[in-house]
C-alpha cells in the first residue's frame, strides 16, 4: 500500500493543515500501517486499531506536546507513536533496543506520562492539570484517554471523585469499545450500554449541546444564567430517559459529552474543537470497534489483543510453535483448578479481568457460578476473595505478578492479619519478555516474604505446580502465595498425579563438591544446564531446588553449609530483599560455619523490554551467565 500522507507526516504539526477529507485518508493509511507492520513484528494491535481516529483527530485539535495528552494502559498508543516522529522505528516496537510497547516519557516529549497498568491516565492528567494551574498557565489542556475496561479500576472512580469538583482543566474521554482484553464486566458496563444504546438521551444531547454551542467565552451574565438554567432543565430530562436518578459522571461534577462515533472524522473533530475551549472537567464518551479495520481482530479482539504473526490481508495467525512444546504454566493452572474443585466443592477461582490471559476462563466455562472476573480491580479481587474465604470457601484469586503490587495492602491487612485459608496464584513471575518494566513480575518475593502467617512457594515445573495447588488447598494450610512464570513449563508429560509437599522442604536435585546452585522456581533449570555443562568441564556443582521461599528449609540450608563452602542463589526475581537475601540473613543469624554467598537475580534497576532470553542475559541468570559465576 502507498502511504502518500503518512510518510509526510513527521510531528502533529503536519496535521494542522490537512482537509477533514485528508485526515480521514491519512486514518486509512495510519490504520493499514499498522496492521502491516504488526503482522510480522508482533504487538498489541485490537487496542490502536480502535482509536485511530480518535488519535488523528486529537493530534490535530490540540497542541501537543504543551497540550498534555496521557493514554491509559497505553496498548492503545501506536498510533499515537507513529504521528509523533517515530514512524521509521515503529518496526521496532517491543523489542531489544527498540520502541516501548508503551508510552514512556524518557522516549518522547510526547508520551506525557509513562503508563502500562491500567487507570492511573486520569489522576494523571488531573496533577498536570493542577501543576498547570500552580504555575499560571491557564489556557493548556490535559487529556486523559481512558477505556470502559480501565475505568472500572479502583483509582479510575478515586480520581474522577477528586476531579469533579477540582475545576482543573481536564479532559476525560472514554472509550467505549466493551472490552479491554477480555469482556469488560459489571455495573459500569451495563451503565454505558444503557447510555448509548438510549436513541432519545443522544438526540437530547445532541440538542444540548447545539443549544450551548460550546462557547463559553463570549456568554453575557444574562445569557449565562439562562443557558445554565437550560443545562439543569435537560441534566433531568436525560437522567429520567436513562431510568436512573442521574447521569454517573455529571453527579461527579463532570460535564458529560456524548456519546458519539468515535469514527466518525467530522464528529470527532467538531466536538473536540468545542471542548478545547471548554474550561473545568469534561468527560466526552466516545463509542469504536476494537480490532477496527481487521475483520479477523473485530470478531474476536481478545485473541487479537496481541495476536503475534498474521496474515496481514486475512487476519489468519502464523503458528510459531511446535505442536509437541510443554504447556503455558497458565494452562497448567486453568486444567488443575478445574480437576481440584471436582473433588473439594470450597475452591473458586476469581481473576481481576485476566480470564484468558490466566487461563481461568476454563473454570468460567465449566463451573460459571464458581468462577469469578471482578474487572480491572486487583485490591477488590483480594478483599472478595478474602471475604469468601472468611465464610468456609477456599479462593484461587489469579493476578498477574506485577498487577499485585496493587493489592498489597489488602494481601497483607484482609489475608495475612486474618490467617485466612486463600491461594494467591501469581502468574508471569519474573521477567516477561516484550512488555518490559511494567510488567515484569520482579518484586513479588522481596515484597510477599516479610509479611507474617504467607507461605510462599515456586514451582520448578508442571508437576511441581500441581503438586503445589494441591498442597495449597488442603485443610488448614492459611495464606498460601504460589509464583510461576509466563510461558512454557518443560515437560510434555505434565498431568502427574498429585501430591502433598512437605510445607518448608526443598530438594536436592544433585550433589556436588566444589559449589553449591540454590534456586527458587523455574530457572531452577538454567541451574541443571548450567551444572551438566560444568561437569563435563571437571568441575562439580550440587544443585538444590528450594521450593519455598517462606518458609525456608534451614535444615537443608545447614546441610549445605556443611558440605559446600561457597554458595551461590539464583532467583527469576530483584536481588535486593528477594530470595537470595532471605538465605544471607539466615546464614547471618546462624554464625558458626557460613559459606561464601554470591546472589544471581535482577539487580536493582528497572530492566528493559525484549526476548526473556536477551533479558536473561542482561540480568546475569541465563546458563552462560550462571557458569561464569560459577567458574569465577
Amino acid at each position: 500500500m502507498q502511504y502518500s500522507l503518512l510518510e509526510h507526516i513527521e510531528s502533529p504539526a503536519d496535521l494542522k493543515s490537512l482537509s477533514i477529507e485528508d485526515l480521514k485518508a491519512l486514518s486509512g493509511e495510519l490504520r493499514q500501517y499498522i496492521i502491516s507492520t504488526l503482522s510480522s513484528h508482533p504487538g498489541h494491535l485490537a487496542s490502536g486499531l480502535g482509536v485511530v481516529e480518535l488519535t488523528v483527530a486529537l493530534h490535530a485539535v490540540f497542541n501537543t506536546p504543551d497540550d498534555k495528552l496521557v493514554w491509559d494502559v497505553g496498548h492503545q498508543a501506536y498510533a499515537h507513536k507513529i504521528l509523533t516522529g517515530r514512524r521509521n522505528r515503529f518496526s521496532t516496537i517491543r523489542t531489544y533496543g527498540g520502541l516501548s510497547g508503551f508510552p514512556k516519557m524518557t522516549e518522547s516529549e510526547y508520551d506525557a506520562f509513562g503508563t502500562g497498568h491500567s487507570s492511573t491516565s486520569i489522576s494523571a492528567a488531573l496533577g498536570m492539570a493542577t501543576a498547570s494551574k500552580l504555575q499560571g498557565n491557564a489556557s493548556r489542556q490535559h487529556i486523559a484517554v481512558i477505556g470502559d475496561g480501565s475505568m472500572t479500576g479502583g483509582e479510575a472512580f478515586e480520581a474522577l471523585n477528586n476531579a469533579g469538583v477540582s475545576k482543573a482543566n481536564i479532559l476525560v474521554i472514554l472509550n467505549d469499545n466493551g472490552i479491554s482484553i477480555d469482556k469488560s464486566v459489571g455495573g459500569l458496563s451495563r451503565y454505558l450500554t444503557k447510555v448509548t444504546a438510549s436513541r432519545r438521551y443522544n438526540d437530547l444531547k445532541n440538542k444540548v449541546w447545539d443549544t450551548l454551542d460550546g462557547d463559553e467565552q463570549n456568554r453575557s451574565r444574562g445569557k449565562e444564567k439562562g443557558l445554565n438554567f437550560f443545562q439543569k432543565m435537560a441534566y433531568s430530562t436525560k437522567s429520567a430517559l436513562l431510568g436512573h436518578q442521574n447521569n454517573l459522571f455529571e453527579s461527579l461534577g463532570f460535564r458529560y459529552f456524548g456519546p458519539i462515533d468515535g469514527h466518525n472524522m467530522e464528529d470527532l473533530l467538531e466536538v473536540l474543537n468545542k471542548l478545547r475551549k471548554l474550561k473545568g472537567p469534561k468527560l466526552l464518551h466516545i463509542v469504536t470497534t476494537k480490532g477496527k479495520g481487521l475483520p479477523a481482530a473485530e470478531e474476536n479482539p481478545t485473541v487479537f489483543h496481541a495476536p503475534g504473526k498474521f496474515d496481514a490481508e486475512t487476519g489468519e495467525r502464523i503458528k510459531t510453535t511446535a505442536s509437541n512444546m510443554p504447556p503455558k504454566y497458565q494452562d497448567v493452572f486453568g486444567r488443575t483448578i478445574i480437576e481440584l474443585a471436582e473433588k473439594n466443592p470450597k475452591i473458586v477461582g476469581i481473576t481481576p479481568a485476566m480470564p484468558t490471559g490466566c487461563s481461568l476462563n476454563m473454570m468460567m466455562a465449566e463451573m460459571p457460578d464458581r468462577a469469578f472476573d471482578v474487572g480491572i480491580a486487583e485490591q477488590h479481587a483480594v478483599t472478595f476473595a478474602a471475604g469468601l474465604a472468611a465464610q468456609g470457601q477456599l479462593p484461587f484469586c489469579n493476578i498477574y505478578s506485577s498487577f499485585m503490587q496493587r493489592a498489597y495492602d489488602q494481601v497483607i491487612h484482609d489475608v495475612a492479619l486474618q490467617n485466612l485459608d486463600f491461594v494467591l496464584c501469581l502468574d508471569r513471575g519474573g521477567l516477561v519478555g516484550d512488555d518490559g518494566p511494567t510488567h515484569h513480575g520482579a518484586f513479588d518475593m522481596a515484597c510477599l516474604r516479610l509479611v507474617p502467617n504467607l507461605t510462599i512457594m515456586a514451582p520448578m515445573n508442571e508437576h511441581e505446580l500441581r503438586n503445589m495447588m494441591y498442597t495449597a488447598q488442603l485443610p488448614g494450610k492459611g495464606p498460601v502465595v504460589i509464583r510461576y512464570p509466563r510461558g512454557n513449563g518443560v515437560l510434555t508429560d505434565w498431568h502427574n498425579e498429585m501430591l502433598e509437599l512437605p510445607i518448608g522442604k526443598g530438594r536436592m536435585l544433585k550433589e556436588g563438591r566444589e559449589v553449591a546452585i540454590v534456586s527458587i522456581g523455574h530457572i531452577g533449570n538454567s541451574a541443571m544446564e548450567a551444572a551438566a555443562t560444568l561437569e563435563a568441564d571437571g568441575i562439580s556443582v550440587g544443585v538444590y531446588d528450594m521450593r519455598f521461599v517462606k518458609p525456608l528449609d534451614t535444615a537443608l540450608l545447614d546441610q549445605i553449609a556443611e558440605r559446600y563452602d561457597r554458595v551461590i542463589t539464583l532467583e527469576d526475581g530483584c536481588l535486593e530483599g528477594g530470595f537470595g537475601s532471605a538465605v544471607l540473613e539466615y546464614y547471618s543469624a546462624k554464625g558458626g560455619k557460613t559459606p561464601a554467598v554470591k546472589r544471581l537475580g535482577i539487580p536493582d534497576r528497572f530492566i528493559t523490554h525484549g526476548t526473556i532470553p536477551q533479558l536473561q542475559q542482561e540480568c546475569g541468570i541465563d546458563t552462560t551467565s550462571i557458569i561464569a559465576a560459577v567458574k569465577a
